[in-house]
C-alpha cells in the first residue's frame, strides 16, 4: 500500500531549537534548529515515501483567535535566532524534493488533519510525523479498503498506531482524546481545562463515563476538591473541547496524491549543507563512504557531567581509525585484570575515565574505571554495580591498589576528557594521580575557543563519530538510573567509549596543535600546568560562616518587606512586586510612565534597564529596583550557600572552568563566587561569611588596573606608558590630560568620567553608552572621546589596527598567543560585526590579564608546595587571588606573592599587585 508522510514542520522546528545547544556556523549563523530538522528529513526519506508533505503554520491569525481570543496568548515571540533558520530550513526543504504547506485561517494541525484522513480514505497509509501528543486523536486502524493513520516521533523513534497504542500511551482510547484534552486543558496553547485535572483523572473520568459529554452530565457525583472544579469549569468545557479538536475538512489546493516527492535539487543541497557545515549530510549527499549514516539525535549527560551537542565535523579523519567502531572488555577476573595491568604497564600513554554516582566531584562515589591504550579497544573495571543479577565484580580497594603504582607514576603519560574531574574523584578514593599530560577538552578549548568542548560535540566535529547518549543506557527523565544500577553490559559499551574516544580525539587534536607552535605553547604551558592547580583549589574550598549568612537573610528579609511596604504607599495600593504584568499595568497604565524599553513582542518592559530609565520620573521604579537587588542577594547567596557547604569537609568547593569563557577567563560555578557584588555594602556584607579558621588569616592579593596596563603594552601609547611608569593614578592622569588640567586640579567628577572612558573605551563603548553612563549629553560624551584619541593617539591607533587583523584573520591574540576566532566580524549583520569589533579590542586585553594570572596561580602553587599546610589557594576571582594563611606566615606569604604575581609577565609597564589580610575575605580585600 502506498504511504503518505505529513511532516509537523513547526512542531519539529521549535523542539529542535530548544532541545539543542545553540550551535552556529562558521560564518555565526545559527544552525541547532536546521540541524536537527535536516536530520529527520534525511531520515524520512531512507524510508522511501510515495507521497510527503511539510507542514507549518501560516502567519496570521486562525479560526481558534476567533473562537477564543485569548487562544495562544500566552506563547512568547519566536526568538530572532530562531526566525533567521526559518528560512533556510525551507529552501533545504523545497531542495530534499518535498511540498511545502501553508494555509492561512487554520493550524498546521488542520492541514495534517484534513490530509492524514483523506489519505486513509482513498488507501493510502498515513504516518504523521511529530512530537505533539495532539495528533494521538487522528490515529486509525488499518481496515480493508483503507489505509492507517499512525504517529512517529522521528526524533526518538517512538510510534503509535492504533488503538491499543494510544490506550497504553495515554489511558483513553483515540477517539477519547480531545475530550481528555479538553478537561486537562493546554497551559502552552492558553486553553481552559478544569483545574488540577491531570492525564490520570482525565482518563479515569472517561473510563467511567466515556465521553466529555457523560463526564458533565455527572459532574454532581464526583466528589472533593476536584469535583468542586469540575463544575465550576463547565460552562468552557464544549469551548476547549472545539479548541482542542483537529480539524479534518479544511478545503486545500492540493490532494494527498498530489503531493509526490520531486528529485532533489543536489546542487542547492551542496551549497545548503555545505554553508551551514552540515558535512555528515554533504558526505551522504556525495555518496560518501556514509551514505548509509544518519546524523544521530544528541543525547544529553554523559558520565562526569558532559553534555553533548550536535556539530557538524570538520571533515573526514586523516586515519579511518579514528572513526571506525570499537572492541570494549567488561574486567571481571583477576586474569582479565592482570592482563590490562601488563597493557598499561608498557604503554607510552593511558586514556582514563571515572564513572561515578555524582555530578559534584567532592561527594562522587567511584562506580567504575575505564582505560585504553590502542586505538578502537577499551576496557571498563566495573566497580560498584549494584542490581539484582548483577555479576560479581572486583573489590574496589584491590583494584586501586593494583593500579596505584601505574596512576600515581608521573613518567607514565596520562589523558582525558575534562580530567579535573577524575582527578577530584581519584583523590577522594585515596590515589594521587600524577602524570596528568593531555586533556582533549584543552585541546579543543585552545585550537578555537569559540567553539563547543564536550566530548560528544568532538566526537562528531573532529572524527565524524556519534557517541552513545547517557540516556541510552540509564533512561532520563524521572525514569533515568543511577549508573550503579546500569547493566554491566550497557556500561561497558558506555564507559569503554569515553576512554576510546579520548584517546582518538587526542591522536587527531595533538596533530592539529603540533602545526600551531604559539598555541601549543598556550596548552603546554599555560592550560595544563593549570589543571591540577585548580584540582588543589577546589579541594581547599573555602570556610563559609553559615550563622552570618542567616543573620544576613533575616535582615535582607527585613529590608525586602520594608521595600514593598514603601512601594505600596507609593503606589496607593497593594500590588505584587514580582510580577511584569501588575508592575505594567502599575507604572505605565496607572501612572502613566513612560515606557523606554519594549520587549521583543513590543510590550512595556520592567526589567532593570527599563526601570533604571525612568527611575529619575517617579520614586517606585527606584525602591522595586532595591527590592530586586536585595531579592537576589538573599536566594542567591545569603539562603543558598550554607546549603552547599560539604557535609564532610566543612567547607564550600566552586568549580572552575577553563573552557568556560572564550577569552580564557576561569569561570565559577556551584557556586559562582565570581558574580558577588564588591561595589555595594550588602555585597561586601556576604564577602564577610568567607572566613579565615581560628588561628589563620584570608590574604587577598589583586592585580591593580591589570586590563588597562596591558592596553598601554598593547597600544604603547606614550603618555599611558608615562603614566604608568610614574605610579600615577591613571584616572586622575587621563582627566587631568582629557580636561586641561593639572593632576591636582582635578575633579572627583572629572576623574569618574576620566574612569568611565578608560574602561568604557577598552570594551567597546560608544559616546551614547557614555552619555548614559555619566549622565551627560551626547555631543559632550562625544567630545570626551574625541580629546581622549587626541591625547592618547596611540590607543585609537591599536584600536583600529586591531579591528583590521581580526577582518584579515578572523582572529585576535594576546600577549601570550592564545587566540579568539570572531566568527561575525566579516559576514554578520551590523549589530553582530559591531559586537564582533568591540570583542576584537577587549579580548586581548581580557584574554592576556586571564593569561598572566593563570602563569601567577601556576608559580605560586609550586612555591606553596613546599610549605604543606601553611598557607592553602583557596580562591581566584578574575584578577584576585584568595589564600589562606597561618598566622605566623602572613609576612612571607605578603613577600612573595605580590613579587611572583608581578613578575608573571614581563610588560612595557610594571604590574602592580594590592594587597589585604584579614580574618575574612572583606577585611581582606
Amino acid at each position: 500500500m502506498p504511504r503518505l508522510v505529513l511532516i509537523d514542520g513547526s512542531s519539529y522546528l521549535f523542539r529542535a531549537f530548544h532541545a539543542l545547544p545553540p550551535l552556529t556556523n562558521a560564518d555565526g549563523e545559527p544552525t541547532g534548529a536546521l540541524f536537527g530538522v535536516v536530520n529527520m528529513l534525511r531520515a524520512t526519506l531512507k524510508e522511501g515515501p510515495d507521497y510527503a508533505a511539510f507542514v507549518v503554520d501560516a502567519s496570521g491569525p486562525t479560526f481558534r483567535e476567533a473562537l477564543y481570543p485569548a487562544y495562544k496568548a500566552n506563547r512568547p515571540p519566536m526568538p530572532d535566532e530562531l526566525r533567521a533558520q526559518v528560512e533556510p530550513m525551507c529552501r533545504i526543504v523545497e531542495a530534499l524534493g518535498f511540498t511545502i504547506l501553508r494555509v492561512p485561517g487554520v493550524e498546521a494541525d488542520d492541514v495534517i488533519g484534513t490530509l492524514a484522513l483523506q489519505g486513509a480514505d482513498a488507501g493510502i497509509d498515513v504516518t504523521i510525523s511529530t512530537s505533539d501528543k495532539d495528533f494521538a486523536q487522528l490515529v486509525r486502524a488499518q481496515v480493508p479498503g483503507r489505509g492507517l493513520v499512525e504517529l512517529v516521533n522521528t526524533m526518538t523513534g517512538s510510534r503509535i498506531d492504533g488503538d491499543e497504542a494510544v490506550l497504553a500511551k495515554f489511558g483513553v482510547r483515540a477517539d477519547q482524546i480531545v475530550d481528555m484534552l479538553a478537561l486537562m486543558g493546554d497551559a502552552i496553547d492558553n486553553i481552559p481545562g478544569v483545574p488540577k485535572c491531570g492525564p490520570k483523572t482525565a482518563a479515569k473520568w472517561l473510563s467511567e463515563y466515556d465521553t466529555l459529554d457523560g463526564v458533565i452530565a455527572n459532574a454532581g457525583a464526583i466528589k472533593g476538591k476536584i469535583g468542586e472544579n469540575l463544575r465550576e469549569a463547565l460552562p468552557q468545557l464544549p469551548l476547549s473541547r472545539q479548541l482542542a479538536t483537529i480539524r479534518t475538512d479544511v478545503e486545500l489546493e492540493v490532494a494527498p496524491d498530489g503531493l509526490r516527492l520531486r528529485p532533489r535539487h543536489v546542487d542547492d543541497l551542496r551549497v545548503l549543507y555545505a554553508r551551514y557545515g552540515f558535512n555528515q549530510a554533504l558526505k551522504e549527499l556525495d555518496g560518501g563512504a556514509a551514505a548509509d549514516a544518519v546524523e544521530k539525535e544528541p543525547g544529553r549527560a554523559r558520565g562526569s557531567g558532559r553534555i553533548t551537542a550536535p556539530a557538524a565535523t570538520d571533515g573526514p579523519p586523516p586515519d579511518p581509525a579514528l572513526s571506525s567502531p570499537g572492541e570494549y572488555e567488561a574486567v571481571l577476573t583477576p586474569a582479565q585484570l592482570d592482563a590490562w595491568l601488563q597493557r598499561l604497564a608498557t604503554a607510552d600513554e593511558i586514556a582514563l575515565d571515572t564513572e561515578t554516582d555524582s555530578l559534584d566531584p567532592m561527594r562522587a562515589n567511584l562506580v567504575g574505571i575505564s582505560v585504553a591504550v590502542e586505538l578502537g579497544q577499551a576496557a571498563y573495571l566495573p566497580l560498584g554495580h549494584d542490581y539484582p543479577g548483577a555479576p560479581v565484580q572486583l573489590d574496589r580497594a584491590a583494584v586501586l591498589d593494583a593500579l596505584r603504582p601505574l596512576l600515581e607514576d608521573p613518567a607514565r603519560r596520562k589523558l582525558g576528557q575534562h580530567g579535573k574531574y577524575d582527578l577530584h574523584v581519584l583523590r577522594r578514593h585515596g590515589v594521587d594521580l600524577r602524570g596528568y599530560a593531555d586533556d582533549t577538552m584543552l585541546e579543543s578549548f585552545v585550537l578555537n575557543s569559540s567553539q563547543r568542548h564536550d566530548m560528544d560535540s568532538l566526537a562528531q566535529r573532529v572524527l565524524g563519530y556519534g557517541t552513545i547518549p547517557y540516556e541510552a543506557v540509564a533512561g532520563k527523565g524521572a525514569k533515568q538510573i543511577p549508573f550503579a544500577s546500569v547493566a554491566i553490559e550497557d556500561a561497558t559499551r558506555y564507559a569503554a567509549e569515553d576512554a576510546d574516544i579520548t584517546l582518538r580525539l587526542h591522536r587527531e587534536l595533538s596533530t592539529r596543535l603540533a602545526a600551531e607552535p604559539a598555541l601549543e605553547r598556550v596548552y603546554r604551558t599555560i592550560e595544563m600546568p593549570l589543571v591540577p592547580v585548580l584540582e588543589r583549589i577546589e579541594s581547599n574550598g573555602v570556610r563559609v560562616d553559615a550563622d552570618e549568612l542567616r543573620r544576613q537573610t533575616a535582615d535582607l528579609s527585613r529590608r525586602m518587606l520594608a521595600a514593598q511596604q514603601k512601594a505600596t504607599e507609593l503606589a496607593g495600593r497593594s500590588f505584587n512586586l514580582d510580577s511584569p504584568k501588575q508592575l505594567c499595568a502599575l507604572l505605565f497604565e496607572e501612572l502613566k510612565l513612560p515606557a523606554l524599553v519594549k520587549t521583543p513582542k513590543g510590550q512595556p518592559s520592567t526589567n532593570e534597564e527599563a526601570l533604571e530609565a525612568i527611575a529619575d520620573q517617579h520614586e517606585l521604579p527606584r525602591v522595586i529596583l532595591e527590592y530586586r537587588g536585595l531579592a537576589k542577594l538573599r536566594s542567591t547567596y545569603t539562603e543558598k550557600l550554607p546549603e552547599m557547604i560539604n557535609p564532610h569537609t566543612g567547607r564550600v568547593h566552586t568549580s572552575y572552568h577553563q573552557a568556560g569563557a572564550a577569552t580564557g577567563r576561569l569561570a565559577s560555578s556551584d557556586p559562582n563566587l565570581q558574580n558577588i557584588p564588591i561595589r555595594t555594602e550588602d555585597g561586601r556584607r556576604i564577602r564577610k561569611a568567607f572566613v579565615a579558621p581560628e588561628g589563620r588569616r584570608l590574604v587577598a592579593c589583586d592585580y591593580s588596573q591589570i586590563e588597562l596596563r596591558i592596553m598601554a603594552h598593547l597600544s604603547e601609547d606614550a603618555g599611558l606608558l608615562g603614566a604608568f611608569a610614574a605610579g600615577a593614578d591613571i584616572h586622575r592622569a587621563t582627566a587631568a590630560d582629557v580636561f586641561g588640567r593639572t593632576l591636582a586640579e582635578v575633579t572627583p567628577n572629572e576623574r569618574r568620567a576620566a574612569k568611565a572612558i578608560n574602561f568604557g573605551l577598552m570594551y567597546g563603548m560608544s559616546a551614547f553608552g557614555l552619555a548614559r553612563n555619566l549622565g551627560i549629553g551626547r555631543g559632550e560624551a562625544q567630545d570626551y572621546i574625541a580629546t581622549y584619541f587626541s591625547r592618547y593617539p596611540g590607543v585609537r591607533d591599536y584600536m583600529e589596527r586591531t579591528r583590521q587583523q581580526a577582518r584579515d584573520q578572523g582572529y585576535v591574540e594576546t600577549v601570550f598567543g592564545r587566540r579568539l576566532y570572531l566568527d561575525y566580524i566579516q559576514r554578520g549583520n551590523q549589530a553582530q560585526r559591531a559586537g564582533a569589533e568591540r570583542a576584537a579590542i577587549n579580548a586581548p586585553m581580557q584574554g592576556t590579564a586571564a593569561d598572566i594570572i593563570k602563569r601567577a596561580m601556576i608559580d605560586i602553587d609550586a612555591w606553596l608546595a613546599g610549605y604543606a599546610d601553611a598557607a592553602l589557594m583557596i580562591l581566584q576571582v578574575h584578577d584576585e587571588l584568595v589564600f589562606e594563611v597561618e598566622a605566623g606566615f602572613v609576612d612571607t606569604l605578603l613577600r612573595e606573592v605580590p613579587a611572583r604575581m608581578s613578575a608573571a609577565a614581563e610588560l612595557r609597564v610594571p604590574l602592580v599587585v594590592d594587597s589585604g589580610v584579614g580574618t575574612n575575605w572583606d577585611e581582606a580585600h
